[in-house]
């Protein structure tokens, strides 16, 4: 994950339940992008640590647990950098051109520069973030397999020039849920339109309780929409007592319960179901450096599997002095 701000709901579900998930299956590497994060907000900086840091205490407080699998940062890993370096000496540009997300980007973030060979070659960066660790899957939604196709590319590429030397990794497809922000838009920090993960309880209800829902409803007793109501998608991703939950849409639909019974009832589901994450978070930040730690031993194991990797790419690549 990429550090430029705090984390939310969408990346919950989104992301970080998936993460956790895949520790009982696999032998997983979770890293902070924060060479990424430079890619397009070079330009700012200062808080890039302490996102970085706020961000995996949301990782471990979520669930995941550096004894099992390897939590880092990416700057920590130099090798990511050596790697990208080589692989950008045999990848055309045209093929980081083609990368869907490249012009979406350019549009989309308008208001920045990105004419940066930085930002043209992300992509390849995140190749070699895979292709270091040999990694067999990377969990994907399907708009982002593009991206791991480029990365296959770039390895029969490589394999083609000087022999085989990493895994081609496949696709480990999974539905990432989609949560739109209290106003409806698009979840985004910009739009300071997102439930964080450190929000504290009153915070969290105070933002339940001004999220958008059906317009033409004026009053209670005029039926409501259900379908693309946010409220009801939070319901949906947060509130385990289902049966509210088709009661609740019954008697919206019915012109029977009114928004803020509603959401009250949102606003405590999606409370307890942060509370024991609060409580993690907590106990995590009463220990000074512990984050620090956590990261620098991830980072120290990390780099102890790229290290490998690298003597592999040099010997192939008949540029290993000995």
């Amino acid at each position: 994950m990429r550090p430029t701000g705090r984390l939310h709901l969408g990346h919950l579900v989104g992301a970080l339940q998936n993460w956790v998930e895949l520790q009982d299956r696999y032998r997983c590497y979770y890293f902070v992008a924060d060479w990424h994060a430079l890619t397009s907000d070079y330009a700012s900086t200062s808080e890039l640590v302490e996102y970085s840091y706020d961000n995996v205490a949301d990782w471990i407080a979520t669930g995941l647990d550096p004894e099992r699998s390897t939590l880092f940062a990416q700057s920590l890993v130099p090798e990511h950098a050596e790697l990208y370096l080589l692989l950008s000496m045999i990848v055309p540009t045209p093929w980081l051109e083609r990368v869907p997300t490249y012009k979406e980007q350019i549009e989309q973030l308008a208001e920045k520069d990105l004419s940066t060979i930085g930002f043209l070659g992300y992509p390849l960066l995140q190749a070699a973030d895979i292709i270091m660790y040999d990694a067999a899957f990377v969990p994907v939604g399907e708009d982002q397999v593009p991206h791991l196709e480029l990365t296959r590319e770039v390895v029969r590429r490589f394999h083609n020039f000087y022999g085989p030397v990493f895994v081609e990794p496949q696709p480990l497809l999974t539905h990432f849920p989609r949560l739109p922000g209290i106003d409806n838009r698009k979840m985004s920090k910009s739009y300071g339109n997102a439930i964080n993960l450190s929000d504290d309880a009153a915070t969290v209800r105070k933002k339940v309780m001004q999220m958008y829902t059906d317009p033409k409803r004026v009053r209670a007793d005029v039926p409501g929409t259900v379908e693309g109501n946010p409220v009801f998608i939070y319901h949906d991703a947060f509130n385990p007592d289902r049966a509210e939950v088709e009661d609740l849409k019954a008697r919206y639909r019915q012109g029977t319960v009114g928004d803020v019974e509603v959401k009250d009832k949102l606003a405590k589901a999606v409370n307890a179901r942060l509370e024991p994450m609060r409580e993690r978070r907590a106990e995590l930040l009463a220990t000074p450096n512990r984050l620090r730690e956590i990261l620098l031993e991830g980072s120290a194991r990390a780099r102890t599997v790229a290290r490998e990797t690298m003597g592999r790419v040099r010997d192939a690549m008949k540029i290993a002095y000995r």
